[in-house]
């Protein structure tokens, strides 16, 4: 599926092909949450990485989260790119070389219409503070840090994708 997606400004705006379209994991860690999510969490999409089209690359300014485990009194800094608009600070999408196929857009700047999905995975519970609660239905699944569920795996399972795309 294209992916059409901009900042709230206009100075940024891009294309990306999405082989899992479904905006159905919202992440609650403290990172998502405060750089994206102003809901208590965030939700990325899988696309991509080699089909993204960037107009307004200039106004792009990029952000390594600084990560802190509960388990590690280090702090390291995450791999992981999120890009964001410099004109108005609109979170646009999220890049790890660690998986240099994907790209992970945020569902909350594309202004292409998202399916519905049949499920939500509700992942990094034991980060979401108290003043947020979770919408959480029967069918969905809770993690309190990662499921074990790709998003190309996800989206197999509920009908959304073939075998053979990456993720």
């Amino acid at each position: 599926m294209l992916l059409e997606g901009s900042c709230q400004c206009g100075a940024v705006s891009f294309t990306v092909q999405c082989p899992h379209p479904l905006p159905y994991q919202r992440c609650y860690c403290s990172i998502c949450r405060k750089t994206q999510g102003g809901g208590g969490y965030a939700i990325n999409l899988g696309a991509l990485a080699d089909t993204l089209d960037v107009h307004g690359r200039e106004h792009i300014r990029m952000y390594h989260a600084r990560v802190k485990n509960p388990e590690d009194a280090r702090t390291h800094i995450s791999s992981a790119e999120r890009h964001f608009c410099g004109e108005c600070g609109t979170a646009l999408w999220v890049y790890d070389a660690q998986w240099p196929e994907l790209i992970h857009p945020f569902a909350s700047a594309i202004d292409t219409p998202l399916p519905a999905t049949p499920e939500t995975v509700h992942m990094m519970l034991e980060f979401k503070p108290d003043w947020v609660v979770a919408d959480i239905k029967p069918q969905d699944q809770q993690f309190q840090r990662y499921s074990s569920e790709s998003i190309a795996e996800f989206h197999q399972r509920v009908g959304g994708v073939s075998s053979d795309e990456p993720g």
